[in-house]
């Protein structure tokens, strides 16, 4: 008998335990509502400094661009006195660079918000190829000797 009452005991203090420590429906959609609005706003903020982060990195690359421009620009003028087989060697390369930063120029302007993961491998690659491509122009000018 002693058993059956602790038993009953037992299990009314449990039940009692449970139902007191339950939400109510209305609580626990309460809480699922503002988990969402707070995942929102985490959300939110990512997707604003991400924009930001490719805003910012098309300012830099746009300036890395115009400055090749302008190194291309200043050796064609300084090449003018050269002889014609070496004047001509180095018009098509200029051209050759001229079309890559064009090029590179144009692969900046095309890109689309596709995700930071994409965003992240973009920005790696286009920055090896920028830094390779202004190595090139600094390589081109150095040969010459009438700096």
């Amino acid at each position: 008998m002693k058993k059956t009452i602790l038993a009953i005991v037992a299990s009314t203090f449990i039940t009692g335990t449970i139902l007191t420590s339950c939400s109510t429906p209305t609580e626990k959609m309460e809480n699922a509502q503002q988990n969402v609005t707070e995942a929102n706003k985490d959300l939110n903020k990512a997707q604003e400094e991400y924009i930001i982060d490719v805003e910012n990195y098309r300012k830099e690359t746009n300036a890395k661009i115009a400055a090749n421009e302008k190194s291309i620009s200043e050796f064609d003028v300084r090449i003018e006195n050269e002889k014609k087989d070496a004047k001509a060697d180095y018009k098509k390369k200029i051209t050759e660079l001229e079309q890559k930063n064009t090029d590179m120029k144009k692969k900046m302007d095309d890109y689309k918000l596709e995700g930071k993961e994409k965003w992240e491998t973009f920005k790696s690659e286009f920055s090896r190829e920028i830094e390779e491509l202004g190595a090139s122009i600094n390589n081109l000018m150095d040969k010459n000797p009438k700096k």
